[in-house]
């Protein structure tokens, strides 16, 4: 099995220090946890993620506030409503435009990825290039990666 480095991070800090991950995806709908499931002893440390890709889903179950929902506090809602829910100290978030046409006034690759960790949230926003399918591949492994950077760095 591929072995994501990312996850292998996440993973080894997860359960050294005892702590739940989730995560809350719009556009790549379960392939952010799909990977946080193949780390080491998942069941032990990873939530588990809620793929609310409806607006309506990021309304009802992560608590986001009704408007568009391709923006900075879209992902913040969704971390910190993840986290809740969840009950976890570390999330990952993602919320943007697969493509191939744009949305809400954003172009095609604009993605937000927010992620909490010890108790502060933090987002960035990118420009992916490449059809949709390219688009959730980067937008993944950019997650799993500011998401294991941070973990990293502040627990």
């Amino acid at each position: 099995m591929h072995k994501n480095k990312s996850v292998e991070v996440i993973a080894d800090r997860a359960n050294n220090d005892s702590l739940i991950v989730a995560c809350a995806e719009s556009l790549t709908a379960g392939a952010i946890a799909s990977e946080l499931a193949k780390g080491e002893n998942a069941s032990e440390w990873f939530a588990g993620g809620v793929a609310s890709y409806m607006s309506e889903t990021k309304f009802k179950v992560l608590g986001v506030t009704p408007g568009p929902v391709i923006t900075e506090s879209c992902a913040r809602e969704m971390v910190e409503g993840v986290c809740r829910l969840m009950a976890a100290d570390v999330a990952v978030a993602v919320t943007g435009v697969g493509g191939p046409d744009e949305e809400e006034g954003e172009p095609s690759g604009t993605v937000y990825i927010a992620t909490h960790v010890e108790g502060r949230t933090e987002v960035t926003r990118h420009q992916f290039e490449g059809d949709p399918p390219e688009v959730l591949e980067q937008t993944t492994q950019v997650a799993l990666e500011r998401l294991a950077a941070r973990y990293e760095t502040e627990t």
